[in-house]
């Protein structure tokens, strides 16, 4: 068995819990998102982001701007311009001036970056349900609602009122 070290392995009884908790969920996602970034990379000879990038566009048929997609993905324009570039000369999306404003672009997919990124939303949908049946269905319901309360009480201000 090989051991790797991870968030959570700095932990002791004697920490917080909250603390064991936090460190516990993000050695998850971080389990979670190395094991998708290989399998995108083996599968497909793609990254995490350039999956990500076209993920948005295909919930966005008309196309987005690209500082949208930037604060989308919370990363800098300056990477979202590298990732289009790249997904430009292969192919997979085109990038046009917005009618409204000359200095923005619109990027969507083309049809080929649908069928390709269909393809691979059906793997990763796969996947990422493999990850999760270490739990049974109601496991996984418990979970999704105790993190969804968790996230409502995170996105609540000192005041109660929304974020």
């Amino acid at each position: 068995m090989m051991l790797t070290f991870d968030t959570e392995s700095r932990t002791t009884e004697a920490d917080h819990l909250a603390i064991r908790l936090w460190l516990r969920m993000l050695a998850c996602t971080n389990l979670v998102g190395r094991r998708v970034a290989v399998k995108l990379r083996d599968a497909h000879a793609t990254t995490l982001p350039r999956f990500d990038f076209l993920s948005q566009l295909e919930r966005s048929p008309d196309g987005l701007r690209m500082t949208e997609i930037s604060r989308r993905m919370m990363v800098t324009a300056g990477n979202i311009t590298r990732l289009a570039d790249q997904l430009v000369a292969e192919g997979l999306i085109t990038r046009t001036p917005a009618a409204d404003d000359r200095r923005a672009a619109i990027v969507q997919l083309t049809a080929r970056g649908r069928r390709i990124f269909d393809q691979m939303a059906r793997e990763h949908e796969g996947w990422i349900v493999a990850m999760f049946d270490g739990l049974d269905e109601g496991e996984r319901h418990a979970l999704f609602d105790l993190l969804g309360r968790l996230k409502r009480h995170l996105n609540t201000g000192d005041d109660g009122r929304p974020r």
